[in-house]
């Protein structure tokens, strides 16, 4: 198996990596934790009764950019499983690699939102879920990463298909 092909398989369970961790992230409810309870993107619970949070802008902003990211990490995903379906020769790296990377910017935006959102509350404090939207930024930039260099590295050969080299 060659760096390529290593770079491509990297880049998909990256890819995976980020959608579980990102699909946990933005449906469960421990954003933060306060003295009464816990809230997430969706509901909020009190003394052990959820509700539907009402719209706020920050959070609507925050939820739409999280299930944007989502969405665009699984596209990602395929189309990199679709480069290793079709042998690691496809031209798709490149796109897929700028989709990995709109996935880290809507995810970013999202989580930065949130953050100032709640940052200046003394009561209030981050919880896991929240850090597991952190945790799946660096894999999808990481993906985007990968993709681009076996990218790169198929381009190459393209371009010295002449001269004996392995990558």
């Amino acid at each position: 198996m060659g760096v390529k092909r290593c770079l491509q398989n990297g880049g998909t369970l990256l890819s995976l990596l980020s959608i579980i961790l990102l699909v946990l992230s933005t449906s469960t409810n421990y954003w933060t934790r306060h003295t009464e309870g816990h809230s997430g993107l969706w509901h909020e619970c009190r003394k052990g009764d959820c509700s539907i949070i009402p719209c706020q802008t920050m959070l609507a902003v925050t939820g739409a950019c999280m299930v944007l990211a989502t969405g665009t990490g699984i596209v990602s995903m395929v189309m990199g499983l679709h480069i290793l379906c079709q042998g690691g020769e496809s031209p798709r790296g490149r796109t897929t690699s700028a989709i990995s990377f709109l996935s880290g910017l809507l995810l970013l935006i999202a989580l930065i939102g949130y953050t100032v959102k709640d940052a200046w509350k003394s009561d209030v404090f981050f919880s896991w879920s929240y850090f597991s939207g952190w945790l799946a930024l660096p894999f999808s930039v990481l993906a985007g990463f990968c993709f681009l260099l076996s990218d790169m590295i198929v381009q190459s050969n393209e371009a010295i298909s002449g001269f004996p080299v392995c990558l």
